[in-house]
């Protein structure tokens, strides 16, 4: 294997837009692989973004240097990821590349094909994706469960981003994988404009959820936590619906005109957003290793997080732990940060320094290309 790899990945969306953390770490690899010399290729899905058609943007060839390729989708609830990761999988095994970097467990399922072609294939497992609510019971759930399987089975070398999802490997199929988590890069700071224009937001004036609308993202816990606090923030959840409209309906059910939804944000807005809340929240059940997360802290933000290692694991003494799915801890945790604002203020001057201290993108990359390398 030379110094200079060809390099293919799929299992993403689409690079560049941002639709989740999975199209975020994409994005990172292999834009800062391509600037290292690497000859990168993305297999992009098909179809409409997941916020809807308005966010679909122009069909790119090409994107800083990484080539862009979409694969037929059929463009419907179950069958986009599958149809898509099928085809990508099948033109990776024709293409010549060094490497094919499968993204989440799911699009694994496939990974015998490049395989077949004596592929090196590497698996990135950004969560445990068949445990999530929207696929419990269905073929959705057995079908990402037979491709953490396959991964095991067929992957030279599987990534995973926190220590519990290594023990899970390790636990339940003996199998060793590498630990290489996401990083993070250092925002601008801005001032809230197009927020207090378009929802009323002050500097301070809210508690923040960003992320995808999905129920193992705590929101139903926060929702009604806040319905609860004494206070005269707002709330304010921000994020795409990701085949969840029921979901977000039972929410505004819960939680009234109170709450603020502001839908996928990008750019400006997604910056104000991170720059001026009072606290970010993520209350989650379930995670691989949440991107948002590491984005708020950068930003300099008080962080509640759930005691789940992927959370806790990250955050360490620098911000308020609450006991996952637990609405009366939540809502102890919110109040007591609503009343102390010094408390608040602590948690904000030690964030940032911490997390861009403790997660580098550069680093991650470098990782990474020593991984696909070994055993060359």
């Amino acid at each position: 294997m030379g110094e200079k790899l060809k390099i293919a990945m799929l299992g993403q969306k689409r690079v560049p837009s941002h639709e989740g953390g999975i199209e975020i770490v994409v994005e990172e690899l292999s834009t800062r692989m391509a600037a290292k010399g690497h000859d990168v290729t993305l297999y992009n899905r098909g179809g409409h973004h997941v916020s809807g058609k308005e966010f679909d943007s122009q069909k790119l060839t090409e994107y800083k240097s990484v080539k862009l390729k979409s694969v037929p989708t059929i463009d419907r609830k179950g069958l986009a990821a599958v149809s898509s990761s099928f085809f990508g999988a099948l033109r990776a095994a024709f293409g010549k590349y060094d490497v094919v970097h499968f993204h989440a467990e799911g699009p694994c399922a496939f990974m015998w094909i490049p395989k077949l072609f004596g592929k090196r294939c590497v698996a990135t497992v950004h969560g445990l994706d068949w445990q999530r609510e929207k696929w419990k019971g269905g073929f959705g759930s057995k079908f990402i469960h037979y491709g953490e399987k396959q991964a095991v089975k067929q992957a030279d070398e599987i990534i995973v981003l926190s220590k519990g999802m290594q023990d899970y490997f390790l636990r339940e199929y003996g199998r060793e994988t590498v630990l290489i988590p996401n990083g993070v890069n250092k925002p601008e700071v801005v001032e809230a404009k197009e927020i207090k224009d378009r929802w009323g937001l002050e500097k301070d004036g809210y508690i923040l959820f960003l992320g995808r609308i999905v129920p193992e993202k705590g929101l139903r816990y926060l929702v009604k936590a806040y319905e609860e606090l004494k206070t005269d923030k707002k709330l304010v959840i921000a994020g795409g619906a990701s085949d969840t409209d029921k979901f977000v309906k039972e929410l505004k059910e819960i939680g009234g005109d109170e709450v603020i939804y502001t839908g996928f944000v990008s750019g400006r807005t997604l910056d104000e957003l991170y720059s001026n809340c009072y606290i970010y929240c993520l209350p989650s059940d379930l995670e691989g290793m949440p991107l948002s997360l590491l984005e708020a802290m950068s930003y300099g933000d008080c962080c509640v997080v759930s005691d789940i290692d992927e959370c806790a694991s990250v955050v360490e003494d620098k911000a308020v732990v609450m006991k996952k799915s637990d609405v009366a801890d939540l809502r102890e945790k919110l109040q007591k940060l609503c009343d102390e604002p010094k408390t608040v203020q602590k948690y904000k001057d030690e964030a940032a320094e911490f997390i861009l201290k403790k997660y580098g993108w550069d680093d991650v990359v470098e990782r990474t290309i020593e991984l696909y390398k070994r055993g060359a």
